[in-house]
């Protein structure tokens, strides 16, 4: 045991050092930075001291108001902790995050830090109803918003204290901004909590009312030398991130790239020719995504594409939702092989990743666990299943939850956590994403999942999304209904079409039902479809 976990600090210490997060420093800093550590440990709160000790006057943080080095940050989080403290909000309390990508969200989850307060990450797609229940649940203390999301939040905010993160046009928002309360903050350093706060990140609220999922911070750099030894992220460079910050996966690489000291490029909302822009701007070396994005991008073509030199580019990071159809080759063959997909969940982090090479040999691959991580199968009566089986898919590692803050945890096998999946791994040790074990249903004494069924239409030309449901069936007992958006530019496939295409590909029982054809999908703002919409839509 003693020699596993030697080997798994070497292992630790080489990713980390091969990263660049220890890079020469200067002493006199390098000593201040140890001790900093030391005092905050692995927390958002400690990265950003680290890094504003080590490199100043380095640019931290660019969106719409312009950039912020590491010492700005530093400074203005410590006004930001004083001026809630002297509010009342203290170690324990939880507040409420409400904010679109920009340094408002950023310096909010950092002063929590500084504070020992819980930070609840808040949907920004959620309506009115899902906030107040979400806060009647979660009890936040006080909420952070945007004023331009004032109207959605105003029942959940009703006896809280508010302040307002981001504001734009004339006149002023009712309540305090988070710029009055730096500026005639205190910007000395603060103590730290004497126990650090939780980050509570919501489920997407797809299937019911979202669940928080209690979060505590690393409590070492395994995990992220984990990720770092399959994603070869490098300190000091540039990443944009397109991904929402209230969602794991952003928030994943906002401290990932807090601990790489790297610059972070930040826009309120996602639009493909801006993000291209921003690449070819800044020299973004890494663009972390949610697949609907880079769905968005491929769809602009490759003489939009072309217009934006994108060479700097050396990781495309996605994750959130599944790589629908060829759209890991489209990426690729686009950008070089720079596209790595992440497979997780908000409950057990990340499971496996794949890498460029996996998805050339395999594009609807999820890829291979990382160090650190443990992926296995099992059937419903709780026994691992055969390779190549379809199974239960089960995960353990550090960042796995401590349990919904409202009570309960998912299914837990030999230590191991259920991601709410099903899949398999092929002959080479790749797991494939089957699908999710409640959408499954049984088609004439056959297992079909949606997702094997949407990829086949996606492949169809003229296709631009798909997504498909269970619904009755007289003959088959239960069928599939899909839902088509057709794309802009292209022939415009009929039910026919997409019903003869699925008949050549798969077995007959796999044909959809019926096919609905919409301007949309409907999304959460993770890219995720939500299929409980979908159910409410009649065939017509």
């Amino acid at each position: 045991m003693r020699l596993d976990r030697l080997s798994e600090k070497a292992f630790t210490a080489r990713t980390l050092v091969e990263s660049g997060m220890f890079g020469p420093t200067r002493p006199d800093r390098l000593a201040r930075a140890v001790k900093a550590l030391r005092l905050w440990g692995t927390t958002i709160a400690g990265g950003y001291h680290v890094a504003a000790l080590r490199f100043p006057d380095a640019v931290a943080l660019i969106d719409e108001h312009g950039a912020l080095t590491f010492a700005e940050v530093h400074a203005r989080t410590n006004a930001l902790a004083h001026a809630w403290a002297q509010d009342g909000i203290a170690a324990g309390d939880a507040v409420g995050i409400l904010c679109r990508n920009h340094h408002g969200f950023v310096e909010a989850l950092v002063a929590c830090s500084k504070l020992g307060a819980h930070a609840i990450l808040l949907n920004t797609a959620f309506a009115g109803r899902q906030l107040e229940e979400v806060c009647a649940q979660e009890r936040p203390a006080a909420l952070v918003y945007d004023a331009e999301l004032a109207g959605v939040i105003a029942g959940a905010a009703a006896g809280r204290r508010c302040y307002v993160a981001w504001t734009s046009g004339p006149g002023g928002p009712a309540v305090p901004t988070l710029e009055a309360l730096i500026a005639g903050g205190d910007v000395s350093e603060h103590a730290p909590p004497a126990t650090q706060g939780r980050i509570v990140i919501l489920t997407s609220g797809t299937t019911g009312t979202p669940k928080g999922a209690n979060r505590k911070e690393p409590k070492t750099l395994e995990p992220a030398a984990g990720l770092l030894s399959k994603i070869p992220l490098r300190a000091r460079e540039r990443t944009l991130i397109a991904a929402p910050l209230f969602h794991s996966w952003g928030l994943a690489h906002l401290v990932l790239g807090v601990a790489l000291a790297s610059t972070l490029v930040l826009h309120r909302r996602f639009d493909a020719d801006d993000t291209l822009r921003a690449v070819d701007a800044h020299g973004v070396t890494a663009l972390v995504v949610v697949p609907v994005m880079l769905q968005r991008i491929v769809q602009r073509g490759p003489s939009v594409v072309r217009r934006y030199d994108t060479g700097a580019l050396r990781v495309i990071a996605a994750s959130g939702s599944p790589l629908p159809g060829e759209l890991a080759t489209q990426v690729m063959d686009a950008f070089g092989d720079v596209l790595y997909n992440l497979y997780g969940s908000t409950e057990v982090a990340w499971a496996t990743i794949a890498t460029p090479a996996d998805l050339r040999a395999a594009p609807h691959t999820a890829g291979r666990a990382p160090r650190g991580t443990v992926v296995r199968l099992y059937d419903a009566a709780g026994t691992e299943v055969a390779p190549g089986e379809t199974g239960r898919i089960f995960v353990g590692n550090e960042l796995v939850f401590d349990g919904y803050t409202g009570g309960g945890a998912k299914a837990v096998i030999d230590g191991l956590m259920s991601s709410g999946d099903v899949g398999h791994f092929d002959d080479d040790g790749r797991l494939f994403v089957d699908g999710r074990e409640d959408e499954m249903i049984v088609s004439g004494g056959e297992n079909v999942f949606p997702r094997e069924v949407e990829d086949a239409i996606a492949a169809l030309h003229g296709v631009a999304e798909v997504a498909a449901i269970g619904v009755g069936d007289a003959e088959f007992g239960q069928r599939l209904r899909a839902f088509v958006v057709r794309a802009e530019n292209g022939m415009a496939p009929s039910e026919a079409d997409v019903k003869a295409h699925v008949q050549a590909t798969l077995a007959r029982f796999k044909v959809p039902r019926d096919v609905v054809f919409l301007d949309a999908l409907p999304r959460t703002a993770t890219g995720k479809v939500l299929k409980r919409v979908l159910a409410e839509h009649g065939h017509t």
